[in-house]
This record gives structure tokens, sequence and C-alpha cells, in this order.
């Protein structure tokens, strides 16, 4: 029987051994959390070349990594969901039948840590000890992951504590094996807190507290439990005085989710003395709280962000995140000074350096055709601590969380959805975020203006039949009394040329000003066949040159485009089948039936 100095936790001990005498590592060390384990770890994956460390000066504390070269991005397409019945995963996951997954996870993983360290990993998403927290341990044999995981939740010893002898905690099983592409597995069994990631050593398919606990395991617990785990940044107004209220945010990919969440308002605003703090970026688990309102944590403890186009003026408070304590992956080395770089940074890319394959690269580079040679990878991160941030909330620690009023949907449309609508309550909010879509840019995709649905930014990463999470969004409305209004905003509608007409990043805080004050009923609105919509007059424009006309052509409602807009929700639809609710059916015909009638 397999001992431990942290903890006499029985179902801890016995998952351990299970998968020591499966995968037969050399030894089997235990993450206590300490600054000295972690150092060693450091020193260790030097002397390996796993981890290269950065300029003790210009980015004290940061590490530098390489992914193998077919291992850069998560893999949808060998991610599946692995539970008892295939209804329950639905028709958007991929699913496997779980005693077959384990038979077939457990044949690859056969002996895959001979020779290797197993390390294991005791983390807390959320703070220890709070009514949000859940705990988890995850087995791996990669430094990478340990330190990474070391950023991105509380790991350590103390969560082994609060655990105590209980075996309610999810099982993470972790082995980089071959990082063979053939056998690469992400699986999520809902109904055993248990992740198995086979063949990855990326971030996303391997910090396992990330999106296959936090999101695909949470959302299944939260099914269950009355409770919601949602992909949505949490960001706090401040007004001039002092009041602050909070805001969640979902967003699919490319949509400008982590600037939001960290969003420096416009001079006009910051003299008046607003201010916005992060809670955080990329996840918010929600629940029934005080006074009948909703509350929201960021069970992070780190962000894991993209380095492309992270920039001082794209996103100055996620670039000051990154300059120390931060592990970056796949961008670009220079060996001589022992900094990074990545496209977008600066416009002066570095000369005589290495690529994120390690190959020499110098900025300029074209290939054979006269393409430019990139040297960061385009899915190249940072993984950096919370504390890091400059405009880190105050409540970040609160383990009971923030009261939310408002919940903001919203995707990447050219002419569609205009720059703000408010749904008209709680089902029809629930309708909006379920009709979320996103067009494919030119970088995406060979094929242009393809829309992509999306519902809530949870396609990827609901851990259930997405039917089933519509109706546990519905419910959830029934049991709070004071809800949140929802609303829906798009930053990137286009002229007739292609240009974006709003000029979003720090501006976006005008369009926030007016859905606070819609929150506290300081402002009109204009009733439109989608909802809710702006006058002109009551979105600020004080100190940006951008005319009232132009906001006006943003502040439409085009019925024949949102007619053809509604067919492509019916046929979205049909994928739910009879799992549909029908209060969104309900909504889509009264969609319809606004925009046939005549004005």
């Amino acid at each position: 029987m397999i001992t431990s100095p942290l903890t006499t936790n029985k179902s801890v001990l016995a998952f351990v051994e299970k998968y020591a005498n499966m995968m037969r590592p050399k030894d089997i060390v235990w993450i206590d959390g300490s600054k000295a384990q972690l150092k060693a770890l450091t020193n260790e994956a030097v002397s390996t070349g796993e981890i290269i460390k950065c300029n003790s000066k210009l980015l004290p504390g940061c590490l530098y990594h390489r992914t193998a070269v077919n291992d850069v991005a998560r893999v949808e397409g060998r991610t599946f969901i692995c539970s008892r019945e295939k209804e329950n995963a639905g028709p958007t996951n991929n699913w496997m039948e779980p005693q077959e997954a384990y038979a077939k996870l457990d044949a690859i993983a056969d002996g895959c840590m001979e020779g290797r360290t197993m390390y294991v990993i005791p983390f807390s998403m959320g703070k220890v000890g709070s009514p949000f927290a859940k705990y988890g341990i995850e087995l791996t044999d990669s430094i990478y992951v340990v330190l990474n995981m070391n950023i991105m939740t509380r790991v350590g010893a103390k969560v082994l504590t609060k655990l105590g002898d209980s075996d309610e905690f999810v099982r993470g099983i972790h082995s980089k094996v071959k990082l063979e592409e053939e056998n690469r597995y992400i699986c999520q069994f809902p109904e055993d807190n248990t992740i198995y990631s086979l063949n990855s050593g990326y971030g996303g398919n391997v910090l396992l507290g990330k999106k296959c606990f936090a999101l695909r395991i949470a959302s299944y617990q939260g099914w269950k439990e009355g409770w919601m785990a949602e992909h949505m940044l949490i960001l706090g107004v401040q007004k001039p005085d002092g009041d602050i209220k909070y805001i969640t945010a979902a967003f699919p990919s490319a949509c400008g989710k982590t600037n939001l969440a960290m969003l420096i308002p416009p001079e006009t605003y910051t003299a008046k003395g607003y201010k916005v703090f992060t809670v955080g970026d990329d996840i918010a688990w929600i629940r029934k709280g005080r006074g009948g309102k909703l509350y929201a944590v960021n069970p992070e403890n780190g962000f894991f962000g993209v380095a492309p186009g992270t920039n001082a003026k794209s996103n100055p408070n996620a670039l000051a995140s990154t300059q120390k304590g931060t592990i970056f992956t796949n961008v670009v080395f220079n060996p001589k000074t022992k900094t990074v770089w990545w496209e977008g940074l600066d416009k002066n890319p570095p000369k005589n350096v290495l690529d994120w394959k390690g190959n020499k690269w110098s900025g300029g580079m074209v290939d054979a055709d006269g393409k430019v040679i990139k040297g960061a990878h385009p899915n190249s991160r940072f993984t950096s601590p919370a504390k890091n941030c400059p405009c880190l909330s105050t409540e970040f620690e609160n383990p009971k969380g923030v009261p939310i009023s408002a919940i903001i949907f919203g995707g990447r449309r050219a002419k569609a959805a205009p720059l703000v609508y408010e749904a008209r309550d709680w089902k029809h909010g629930v309708f909006v975020g379920s009709i979320m879509a996103s067009e494919t840019t030119a970088a995406a995709s060979g094929a242009v203006g393809v829309v992509r649905h999306d519902p809530m930014a949870m396609l990827p990463f609901c851990g259930y039949h997405m039917g089933d999470y519509f109706q546990h969004w519905l419910d959830m409305g029934k049991k709070i009394k004071n809800k949140p209004k929802i609303f829906n905003v798009n930053w990137f509608r286009t002229d007739d040329e292609g240009n974006f007409i709003w000029p979003g990043f720090g501006d976006n805080m005008r369009v926030l000003d007016w859905i606070l004050a819609r929150c506290e009923d300081a402002v009109d609105a204009v009733e439109t066949p989608i909802g809710f919509m702006p006058k002109a007059e009551d979105i600020n424009l004080e100190g940006l040159d951008f005319s009232v006309e132009q906001l006006e052509s943003i502040l439409d409602c085009d019925k024949k485009v949102w007619l053809k807009e509604a067919a492509d929700i019916e046929e979205f639809y049909k994928r739910f089948g009879d799992k549909l609710p029908k209060e969104l059916t309900a909504e889509l015909n009264r969609l319809k039936k606004n925009l046939r009638k005549r004005k």
C-alpha cells in the first residue's frame, strides 16, 4: 500500500496506487506546494532542457518551454465525454462508452511512466475552504504541468488537509506517454469525477484544472448540485462614488474576452474616477447567494493567455501580468538576452534568435513562396499568476464571490447583431445566449463569414447534453429573486469595405456604462423585434472621434438579416431534438413574429 507524507486519505492513496501500479513510475513525488520543492523541480527541468530560465533581471522568475510540434492546441476531435448513456453526452460532444474508454486508455497508459517520476498534485479550484471550492488530484509525469498547475490553481498540502478523509475529489490522470497524435485522448467521465489525458503536453489538454475540470466536469457537477460553471470573464466597474457593480461575459475565442476582462477605460472616464477591476478572464462558477442574487467566483488562480497580439496597446494589464513568475510556451526565445518575443508584441522583431520550434529565426524571414515565417506559434501562451495583474480586484479571493448585476453574451458578427441590446427577461436572455454565434475570419479559415454557433461560448466545454444545459439555465432563473439583466454585444460590425466600425478595446467601457445604467433603471431604451436597444444619445461618445450617425448605423435591427438569422437558428435548434426546452422554441417563434410585423 502506498503511503504519503501529506495524507492518510484512503481514497486518495488507493487512486495513486492504482495508477502507479499501471504506469510503473520509478519514483512518486507528492507536491506539497512549498517554494523549496518547486525550486528544486524547476532546476531539475532546466537540467534536462525541458525548461529554460529567462533573464532574472528583465523577467524575474520567468521560464520558457516548447511543446512538441504536433502538440500545440486543444484537440476537440480527440476530446470525449464518457457518460454511461450516449444521450447524456448530447449531439455536440464526442462520446465514448466509459468501460470501452477506460480499457483503451489503460492499455495506452500501461507502463508509460517507466523510468519517469509520477508527480501527485493536490489542487483546489477556488480558494481552499470556500463554499465554491472543489478539489482534485492530478497525476502527471511532467514537471511543466506541475509548475503550470502551481500558477493556475491552489496547489499543495493545504488541499489535502481540507479534503480530510473525503472521497469527493476529481481524479486527474495525465501522461505524455510518447506524444503520439493517433493515441492522444482527453476524456472526461462526468459521473465518475474523472479526467484521463494521454499523449499530450500542451496546457489546454494537460492542465486538468482548466477546461477539463473547471468547465466539462464542473458544468455537470453544477447541473446536479444546482449551480453553474460558465466560460465567462468576471469584471467590476467602479463609479466615481465608489460603488462597484460586477458583470460576467461569455465570448467565443477571438472575440476579445481577456481584453474586456482587463479593460482600461478611456480618459473621459478615468478622469471622472471610473475604474475597472478583473476578477477573472476565462471561467466563472456561479451560485445563488445572499439577497436572492447570483454570485460568481473565478475558480482559477492565474491566466493562461494567448501571447500573439498581446501588447502595451491592446492589453497593457495582461502584458504587465507576464513580467514575473510567468511560463512562456511556444514563443520566440532570444538565447543571448534570455528574453521572449511574439508577433504583435511590438514592431521590432528580433534578429538571430530561436523560433517556437527551436530553429534559427529573424524577423522578416520568408519562405520559398515569399510568405512571412512567424516566430511564435499563433496559439503560443503565457501562464501568469493572477496576483501580477495591476487591475486585479480586491474581491478576487472573496470566498463568497461577487454579486452579478449583468450577464453579457457576444460574438463576432459583421452585419447581424447590433452593438448592444438587452434581453426582455431571463427566458429571453437564455434564448439570446443559446443563439450566440461567430463568423469565421480569413485568419481562421479559408471560408470567410461562415456562421459557427457556440451557445453561451460553451459548445466545446459543456460536460452533458446541451438541451439539458439550456434547461438548467431556465431552472436557475426560477430560483433567483433578483436576477441579473442579460445583454448581447457585438464589437465587430463592419462597413461595406470590411472595416470595423466601432473602435472597441477601452471604448467598450461606453457600452458597459449603458448596460449598468439599464441595470439601475437609470436610462430608457427602445423596444425592437430582438430586444431593448439604446437610444444613440444614451451612449457616451465624449472624447471619441465617432459620430452619432456612425453609432446609429450599428444600433439597428435589419429585419431581412434577422429573418435569415431566425431560419439559421431554427436549423441549429434541430440538433437538440426533443431535449430543446419549449421556452426556447417559444422565444424563436416570438422573434419570427416580431420580425414579420410591419413598422
